[in-house]
């Protein structure tokens, strides 16, 4: 290991380490990091963001699934909406890129608010995205199974995008059945995205999948792990009858699983700003704040029901907190790299990062 992969490495675990922050206390986040850091071998959102800079450069598409609309109100969540937003404004800073939110017909006014709030022009037609600077799309996705394959491949004859993310989108079951959090059929609410997610992997489009739970799109890629130690998610766990458990059967290529699906992706984005060397690409604490009570105002709710701002449970304050340590980790890093070389000489001539005695500690 050399010296720029000691420090590359270190900056993804203090991003990895806060995104799975568990103030909730049960633990379900921990499981799943397990089984992705298992799969990917090192850290989640370096690992990522590694893959975005190799994919993704200026002018090229980039699709963001999100939406997830939940009961009983029949209404989107914020998690997933909001740091899309900002993963939007972060393509478009680190690469001059076209990103475009593919979500439920519910979510596409909350989408068109925020987008000036993360500085960014907004069209519902790729021409547009692609021809205008400073832009992002948003793209509604039919509910209807029977149309979902003829709007991916209509979108996909529009031009294939560099990469393709998923934030919080639900993912069906082996069965097709999609569940919520409480293992029952949702199916009916939730847009058929991961139909555009499958054809877009088949045709050899580089993926990111960011969850919480296991019924994300994605997700499937831990099937063996989720179903092992995750409620709902094995066969006949759920309580919908179908059989299938909530396991979403879609996979990745690269997964970022979290506390809430946000935070993972804020990870993301810190990983991004780093790699680029670039803090600018990592968005303030006001701005974050200000996007969630945005959405908050068009009508997006926190998990619990609540119309204040939240996401799963977790205030604006404490969103905003995982940004600024975030960007405090990310920031020190990039200011004093370098400074302190010999440091990092002594400490790889030790060697313990050859051994793999760091990954068992």
């Amino acid at each position: 290991m050399k010296r720029d992969d000691l420090e590359k490495r270190n900056v993804g675990e203090n991003l990895d380490a806060l995104m799975v922050l568990d103030p909730r206390g049960y633990g379900v986040c921990r499981i799943l990091y397990a089984g992705s850091r298992a799969a990917t071998r090192e850290p989640l959102t370096m690992h990522a963001a590694e893959a975005l800079c190799r994919s993704v450069h200026e002018g090229d598409l980039v699709y963001i699934l999100m939406g997830f609309v939940l009961l009983p109100h029949k209404v989107p969540e914020m998690d997933g909406m909001v740091s899309s937003m900002l993963l939007s404004r972060a393509l478009v800073l680190a690469f001059g890129a076209k990103p475009v939110i593919v979500c439920p017909q519910d979510c596409v006014e909350a989408v068109k608010r925020c987008a000036s709030v993360v500085g960014l022009h907004i069209y519902e037609d790729i021409a547009t995205v692609r021809e205008l600077p400073l832009s992002m799309g948003v793209i509604a996705f039919t509910k209807d199974a029977s149309e979902a394959p003829a709007q991916a491949g209509a979108m996909i004859a529009e031009g294939l995008p560099a990469a393709v993310i998923s934030v919080e989108a639900p993912g069906a079951n082996e069965r097709g059945v999609y569940h919520n959090a409480g293992s029952r059929d949702v199916s009916a609410l939730e847009a058929k995205s991961d139909v555009l997610w499958n054809a877009l992997r088949a045709r050899g489009v580089p993926s990111v999948a960011i969850g919480d739970l296991g019924n994300e799109i994605g997700m499937g890629l831990i099937a063996d792990h989720i179903r092992t130690f995750v409620p709902y998610t094995a066969p006949g766990e759920c309580a919908c009858g179908c059989g299938g458990g909530i396991l979403a059967a879609s996979s990745t290529d690269c997964i970022i699983t979290a506390t809430c699906s946000d935070w993972g992706c804020y990870g993301l984005i810190a990983a991004l700003a780093y790699l680029c060397r670039d803090m600018e690409i990592m968005h303030s604490e006001e701005m974050e704040a200000e996007v969630m009570r945005v959405a908050a105002r068009s009508g997006m709710i926190d998990m619990t029901g609540s119309l204040l701002p939240g996401i799963d449970g977790f205030d604006t304050k404490m969103n905003a907190g995982i940004v600024s340590l975030m960007r405090q980790c990310t920031r020190y890093a990039l200011r004093y790299s370098h400074r302190s070389d010999h440091w990092f000489a002594s400490v790889l001539s030790k060697g313990y990062f050859e051994t793999g005695m760091a990954a068992r500690s």
